[in-house]
């Protein structure tokens, strides 16, 4: 199993919307892409600025080809609506793990 991390820092000033927004429409698009089993969303909850606050959003692939495919075909158009939408709003960073059994 792979999974595909991104950290998001974003400000307070527009935390729920953008949580509301993750939920209801950028997240179920990820989903749709058929490139990942699964997700969850965690509040990370050390090291906040005191205008912000981040979130750990977590994909889950079966195969590294399905998290290269979404890279190419799907990430770019994605993470441009993310970065519109939010512009000057949020930082983000992907990891991405492999799972050791």
């Amino acid at each position: 199993m792979f999974l595909y991390n991104v950290t998001v820092g974003i400000d307070k000033d527009v935390e729920l919307e953008w949580l509301d927004w993750m939920k209801s429409e950028h997240i179920p698009k990820v989903l749709e892409t058929g490139m990942f089993v699964g997700y969850k969303i965690y509040k990370v909850l050390h090291d906040q600025a005191e205008d912000s606050v981040s979130y750990s959003v977590q994909y889950f692939a079966e195969t590294i080809n399905h998290v290269t495919e979404y890279f190419d075909k799907f990430a770019p158009t994605l993470i441009e609506i993310h970065r519109a939408r939010f512009q000057d709003k949020h930082v983000a960073f992907m990891t991405l793990l492999e799972e050791i059994g």
